[in-house]
């Protein structure tokens, strides 16, 4: 009978040991979950002019391993890239990746080549529309381009990407190189590039507007 009962008692804890492990097994915390992170990005986010590894994405990747926030940084972005080019290469990357967040840093080369904002406006809308349909995040950061270009097209040019925002109803970095644009010494010979110091700035610029994201 003693043996009887001590049979049916260890059945039982063995019962509720299998209970508990499966349990552990099939449901994690939701922050353990990781989450992926494209840049689409032109230049300004390729490392252009720098020893690899000094550049913003470089350096939010290595925040987000110090903050053991489960996440990887894929860098798609390419020098010279347009609205235009950005849009042809989302499709492929969003197939590839699946990412959670999808960030992006262009608008630049357009001005640059004088290109119409009505037409980057509408890349641009393209691009998140293929993000979101994906059911990724997006985060926009804006741009400001030199008044030498005219005034008219400057300011349009930056209003754009607070109306894409606001009717996207997406996440915003008001400026990318706020605290940094009006600092000479923080620019490569170009004038149009910043130096790696210049960087960790940059990094705190997006950190701000992506943080709130990866907690969703």
């Amino acid at each position: 009978m003693l043996f009887s009962r001590f049979t049916g008692h260890a059945n039982r804890l063995l019962q509720q040991y299998l209970i508990l492990a499966l349990f552990a097994l099939f449901v994690t915390p939701a922050h353990s979950a990781s989450k992926t992170i494209v840049v689409l990005g032109d230049s300004l986010s390729a490392e252009y002019g720098l020893t690899r590894g000094k550049g913003w994405v470089q350096l939010l990747d290595q925040r987000l391993q110090q903050k053991n926030i489960p996440a990887k940084v894929i860098n798609a972005s390419i020098s010279g890239d347009t609205t235009s080019s950005g849009k042809s290469r989302l499709g492929t990357l969003l197939k590839k990746h699946h990412p959670d967040i999808v960030i992006i840093e262009l608008g630049g080369n357009d001005a640059l080549r004088g290109l119409s904002l009505k037409a980057s406006e509408a890349n641009f809308n393209s691009m998140i529309d293929m993000a979101k349909k994906q059911n990724a995040k997006v985060l926009l950061a804006a741009m400001k381009i030199p008044p030498n270009y005219g005034p008219d097209y400057s300011e349009q040019f930056f209003a754009m990407f607070g109306r894409l925002a606001k009717a996207n109803k997406i996440a915003l970095i008001p400026f990318l190189l706020e605290g940094i644009a009006e600092k000479n010494e923080l620019f490569q010979a170009d004038r149009i590039h910043p130096v790696a110091e210049a960087h960790p700035a940059i990094l705190d610029n997006v950190w701000q507007h992506l943080q709130p994201l990866l907690s969703k």
